[in-house]
């Protein structure tokens, strides 16, 4: 999987898609300090955009490189669907043995 550079704008009311938290979130002071500076996934402002953070992390979903995300709850529910991997989930079959 590509690491890819997720640039996330603030919307009108300063919200983002915040990936650690796995949450819409508010990009305020306390965001920034509590949960950015410390995510190993942060990777700076928005670069580009007046307001906004970039981060970046391994997307399962066919994106851009970088993503600009726009939308913060698009971005949540898209992120709320998981692929299963080519070769499928194991299947274990019980068969009682009388």
């Amino acid at each position: 999987m590509a690491m890819i550079t997720h640039v996330n704008v603030c919307n009108k009311v300063n919200e983002i898609y915040c990936c650690l938290r796995n949450k819409v979130v508010k990009l305020d002071a306390q965001q920034k300090e509590q949960f950015c500076n410390g995510c190993k996934m942060f990777a700076g402002g928005a670069t580009g955009y007046d307001h906004g953070v970039s981060c970046t992390w391994e997307d399962l979903r066919t994106v851009s490189n970088p993503h600009v995300v726009l939308d913060p709850a698009q971005e949540f529910k898209h992120n709320q669907i998981r692929q299963v991997p080519p070769e499928g989930p194991a299947l274990f079959v019980y068969t009682p043995r009388w």
